[in-house]
This record gives structure tokens, sequence and C-alpha cells, in this order.
């Protein structure tokens, strides 16, 4: 998930760095706007440097227009960590003077605070009263601890551990970690079958539907392996095997295998590789070249000749008789899902974000209309948690 991570000054943002390095670690993408009293506390460059991405202090010094409202649009919620008492009063009377209340007031999706203040101020009449117009208002609220306070003294007001706000804002956002204790191999990307040592036969995969899977699998709490050939970003949890060639691709697929609840292959396996690569690399001469190619070993077919407990998903890039092709695909390689799509339509080829699927069972095929591949990928993994449940 997106999210952005408001930090106001308080002596509790010792805490919120382990926060963003905890949702960091599972995966999900943070971004974290900060007072100017904050960065008295921590620096700017220390939360640039655990997130590896933007920190927003003055909307003024970012060369984006509208970049307030571009992050509000950007993420799934946002999460106001410590929430002093003068931000809580701000965001309750609409003042907008800084880039994190600027950011919080243009918040369309969820907006969640964790207060964190001394017990007197919690508890006085101003906070208590600006919490409840919060809450009537959709803000959610996370209660702060009980325990020692920066003054020396017990009581309330403590920010919970990182830990826990993890665990409420999962709570709050409904996160369902509907794939915990499932190991799921998923491929990506486009093999490489050597001609020399400097050419190769490959094809125009990027890697980016197969890469947008295992991130999401991630998030809802499975074990993922992603062998692929390409080299996008991938979340901490996430087990990266990379490859190059169809061979590859096959020993470790085939490797996991037997402890494997699902495998999606959303790689471009090549189905050809040159029977005797040059060990040097092929100067010009002649006005043509004949390579002899040999069939690749077909991982999928494999797969499905050994199937047991797994779950496969395979996928079809079609560039005519898409569902045609995608059913005999289906029984042939004895696969429980594959995702269909034609690759010469708009929108739908290599190396964009976006993606138009068709997915076929045994009980028929349902078309999707464009949509993000993360979309699509959250598609693939609520029909894969079905067949898990039968």
């Amino acid at each position: 998930m997106k999210f952005i991570i408001g930090v106001s000054g308080g002596i509790a943002i010792y805490k919120v760095v382990d926060l963003v390095r905890k949702f960091k670690k599972r995966g999900d993408e943070v971004r974290v706007v900060m007072t100017e009293s904050a960065t008295r506390f921590v620096t700017a460059e220390l939360f640039r440097e655990i997130s590896l991405e933007p920190v927003m202090i003055n909307v003024f010094d970012n060369e984006e227009v509208a970049s307030h409202i571009k992050w509000a649009k950007w993420c799934d919620a946002m999460i106001i960590a410590p929430a002093t008492a003068n931000v809580i009063g701000k965001l309750t009377a609409g003042i907008a003077d800084d880039a994190l209340t600027t950011v919080a007031i243009a918040m369309t999706k969820p907006l969640i605070i964790a207060p964190a203040m001394n017990e007197a101020m919690y508890r006085s009449a101003a906070v208590t009263s600006n919490l409840v117009t919060l809450k009537n208002r959709g803000v959610k609220i996370i209660q702060p601890s009980t325990g020692e306070l920066a003054c020396g003294g017990e009581g309330v007001g403590r920010l919970p551990e990182p830990e826990e706000i993890v665990k409420h804002v999962d709570d709050i956002l409904n996160v369902q970690k509907t794939l915990q204790g499932c190991k799921i191999i998923v491929t990506a990307g486009g093999t490489r079958e050597a001609i020399d040592p400097v050419r190769y036969i490959g094809n125009r995969s990027s890697g980016k539907m197969g890469h947008a899977i295992a991130k999401v699998a991630a998030e809802r709490g499975a074990e993922v392996i992603l062998v692929t050939t390409s080299s996008l970003e991938t979340p901490p949890s996430v087990k990266v095997v990379p490859v190059e060639s169809a061979a590859e691709m096959r020993q470790v697929v085939l490797s996991e295998y037997n402890t494997a609840s699902a495998v999606i292959m959303a790689a471009a396996v090549a189905d050809y590789r040159v029977a005797e690569p040059s060990k040097q690399k092929i100067k010009k001469s002649d006005d043509t070249l004949t390579l002899e190619l040999v069939k690749n070993p077909d991982i999928l077919l494999e797969l499905g000749q050994n199937k047991r407990q797994q779950i496969l998903i395979g996928f079809a890039a079609e560039t005519q008789l898409v569902v045609e092709n995608a059913i005999s695909k289906l029984k042939k390689k004895n696969l429980d899902m594959i995702v269909a799509n034609d690759v010469t339509a708009a929108g739908a080829g290599f190396g964009v974000d976006t993606n138009i699927v068709t997915l076929i069972t045994s009980n028929g095929a349902t078309e999707f209309p464009i949509m993000s591949k993360i979309e699509v990928a959250n598609i693939i993994l609520d029909n894969l948690k079905n067949f898990l449940n039968k």
C-alpha cells in the first residue's frame, strides 16, 4: 500500500523512524511530510534514506505544481504520528499553514492520527473536544498508550509502539492477510536465450505484471519467491531470484515447487533457444546468419503434469483468437486458471502500467476493462484465494 506519514514535532518522533522502516520492510511505499519543528528532532535526510521517497517540509520548496494535492491523491491513507495538540487543533479548525496540514486537509482517503503528548495536555478540554470533532468527521484515531512520559511522570499520552501502530492501521483499513501461510512462486519478465556472449533471443516483456503480483501477494501475507529476468524495484519481503534463460527459470521453479501453495507464471518464457551458443562474439561476415533453434522445456506443462496440492495460474499473451488459444492452453497444461490478453490492444501491451485481461477457468471466462497492473494483480489473487479455500 501507499502511505503518507505526517510527522509533527514531538519527542515520540524517534518511534516514527522505525514505523517507516516497518512499512517499507513489508513492501509498502511511504512518503513523509514534516513540520518545521519536526526537523529539530529528526532530519528530513534520515526519512528520505529510509523511505527511498521524497520528503516534504514546505509545499513551496517542491517544484511540482499543487504537490499537496498530488500527494493526497497518490496515497491510500495518511497517518499523522506523533499528532501533537497543535496539529490536532489546526486540523479541527481547518487551518492549513504548513505542508503537513495542507496535505492532510486535501485528503479524500482515510486520515489516521496517533496523538502523543503529556497527559495533562491530552486530557485538556480543548484537545478532548478537538478529537471528538475530528472523529465525528471520519478521522480515525489511534489511542495513546499509558506509561512513562517525556516529562518524567507516568500517564496516558505515549505514542504506541510502531508494531502496534501498524496493526491499528491494518485494522482500520481492513487490510486482510488473506494469503498468510501460503508460499507463492511468481515468474516475471522475458527470458533471454544466448546467441553469443553479447547477443540473445528475447521478447518485449518488461516484467511489470509479475512484479505487481509479487508485491500484492506479499502485502497479503504470502511468502513470495519471485523468479525474474527484470531488475524492477521489489519489496524487501519478497525473495527475488534473478535468472536469464528458460533453463535457469525452470531449475529455480522446480526447486521450490514441492512446497509451494501456488505458482503464477507471468513470465514470457522463450519457446526456443540456440542449439549451440557461440563462446565468442560472432563477427559480421556473410550476408546471412543461420541459427539452429531447439525447443525449450515447457515449464508450465511440466508443473501441470506433476501438480499435487499446488494451484497453477498461467498467462496467455496472444495477438489473435485470444480466448480460444487461452482455453486450449488451460486444458493442455492442466491449469486452474489462465490470464489472457491481446498484446496488440492499446493499454494491454508490453512495458505499460495497465492491462486488459480475461480470466478463464473451467467454469468460464470473465472479461475485465482496462485497469492498472496492480488492480489486475488483486483480481488474480482474489481468485487464487478462492481456489485455496476449496
